[in-house]
């Protein structure tokens, strides 16, 4: 006698840790995109008047790995949940914002265009919260992964337009 309970699909039950490792590939991968701009960022940073409340230099490596691996088990758990096909939109604003993040290295630290930088990460903010928003919707723990991040780019943006304007021939 068969049961008329419904069973997850085998493939979605089997290698559930080989999609962990891709999500957690692509996420640090825009990682490495951005700390390649932020090669001399330690130095460059050192040079730059800021405000007191700027953490030193040191922090922000142990700081964005911790949120990259935050980020990349959301995507997953997303993913996970509803595969590509069910989480279409999320995962693709996870993507974007994953490219915006990268870039925002490269225009303050490599360019030193303060306000380009500025209304960079304002978008990324804006992506962020909206990525936030939809993981929760489909996967509650995703979303919560998603908060911290959101407000470590909500203190990044201020201290960027701070230090864009302590700065302005540095991050012209």
């Amino acid at each position: 006698m068969q049961t008329a309970a419904r069973s997850v699909p085998h493939s979605r039950q089997s290698h559930p840790w080989i999609g962990l490792a891709a999500w957690l590939a692509l996420t640090f991968a825009a990682a490495a995109v951005g700390s390649m701009a932020s090669i001399n960022a330690g130095d460059f940073y050192r040079q730059l008047s800021r405000p007191d409340w700027a953490p030193p230099a040191a922090w922000f490596g142990p700081v964005w790995t911790a949120l990259y691996l935050m980020m990349g088990v959301a995507a997953w758990l997303v993913w996970r949940a509803h595969r590509w096909s069910g989480a279409r939109v999320a995962l693709t604003v996870y993507v974007v914002q994953l490219v915006l993040n990268a870039l925002w290295s490269w225009l303050f630290f490599e360019w030193h265009k303060g306000q380009l930088a500025l209304l960079e990460v304002l978008v990324l903010w804006a992506a962020i919260a909206l990525n936030l928003f939809l993981f929760a919707r489909a996967q509650r723990l995703a979303g919560l992964l998603l908060v911290p991040y959101l407000a470590w780019v909500t203190f990044a943006a201020a201290l960027t337009y701070t230090l864009w304007r302590m700065n302005p021939v540095l991050l012209a």
